[in-house]
């Protein structure tokens, strides 16, 4: 059974509101059950071959998923003079509005209060930021298209 099969098993099991399910082929047993909001997966298998793969491959994400840098900002020198604005929520940030659109705010720009400077998609919703201040970007802190959290600076601006 391959990893894939094990997740949509899970997926399923979890929105029918099934309590348990028990799964048994080509002597390979799975044996998933629902307690409090998640499903919880125990398997036994007779054969060795597949309990080590799967442990592996159900390993390998947790592994890779820590990706959010946690020390960038203080890494970043920062003049005494600029002003940097910050992210009001957690989501994913965008320069654009779509990948074929030019950036909102790019390094020279000139910025006033109200200008969209990026969008955040926060559980499915994109929402504009706007600028609170005027100035220019002196520079961009965060790649486009990857996951903020609340009050990660985004943007360097020298004030007006």
């Amino acid at each position: 059974m391959e990893l894939k099969e094990i997740q949509e098993l899970i997926k399923f099991v979890s929105k029918s509101g099934v309590s348990e399910v028990e799964l048994e082929q080509d002597g390979f047993k799975i044996v998933i059950k629902t307690g409090g909001t998640a499903p919880i997966m125990m398997q036994q298998a007779p054969q060795q071959y597949y309990a080590p793969q799967a442990q592996q491959q159900l390993a390998a994400p947790v592994a890779a998923a820590p990706n959010v840098p946690t020390d960038a900002p203080a890494a970043i020198p920062v003049a005494s003079n600029l002003i940097t604005i910050k992210s009001p929520m957690i989501g994913t940030f965008y320069r654009s509005s779509s990948p074929d659109k030019p950036s909102f705010a790019n390094i020279g720009d000139e910025i006033k209060p109200g200008k969209a400077v990026c969008i955040i998609e926060a559980m499915k919703l994109f929402n504009e930021i706007e600028s609170e201040i005027s100035g220019k970007i002196v520079k961009v802190l965060v790649d486009d298209a990857t996951p903020v959290e609340y009050d990660q600076p985004l943007f360097l601006v020298e004030p007006n």
